[in-house]
């Protein structure tokens, strides 16, 4: 009977853990995209100024500098050229743009039999083994982007929760048969 209770713990962890982590990352890129809509908008409102609002920003300085082209204009420490729709533009693809993972999901399904062997077995020390694996095998790709850094987070995060409450139920089942 244990063996049937192990190998029904590793189907589920590792085939009913997938939909699970597939919908925690549609979340997270849901807000992702809620983020990007709210700073498009953004840039939108800052890309067209009111023809009044120009009219009024005449100031003697810019009349001055038209005036006098031969001088240099005097440029303040930290202030970019950079506009603000620019700027948001730039923070929308930044959010927007995500590097996908090669192999998460067999990598995924790995991850989670391994934790409930784990947790079977009595070892719930070696999870840290399968963690440092998986960080360090994916580390020169996430390096190098943080939006998939933080996908990889969300997502490890719940394959792994998931794959320990299957695994702290199968070793209870086998502690009561």
């Amino acid at each position: 009977m244990t063996v049937l209770i192990i190998i029904g713990a590793l189907l589920i962890a590792g085939f009913l853990g997938w939909p699970l982590t597939t919908l925690v990352l549609k979340l997270a890129r849901s807000v992702d995209h809620r983020a990007a809509e709210a700073v498009s908008s953004e840039q939108a409102t800052v890309a067209e100024p009111e023809p009044a609002v120009v009219a009024e920003s005449t100031s003697a300085d810019s009349v001055t500098a038209e005036l006098n082209p031969a001088e240099p204009q005097k440029v303040e420490p930290g202030r970019g050229e950079q506009s603000g729709a620019q700027q948001g533009s730039a923070a929308a693809s930044e959010v927007v743009g995500v590097k996908v993972l090669r192999g998460g999901l067999l990598i995924g399904i790995l991850e989670r039999l391994a934790v409930v062997l784990c947790l079977v077995f009595d070892q719930p020390v070696a999870i840290a083994y399968v963690i440092a694996v998986k960080g360090l095998g994916r580390y020169p790709e996430l390096k190098e982007s943080p939006a998939a850094s933080e996908r990889f987070i969300i997502g490890t995060l719940s394959s792994m929760i998931f794959a320990t409450l299957i695994g702290i139920a199968a070793r209870w089942l086998i502690g009561i048969l």
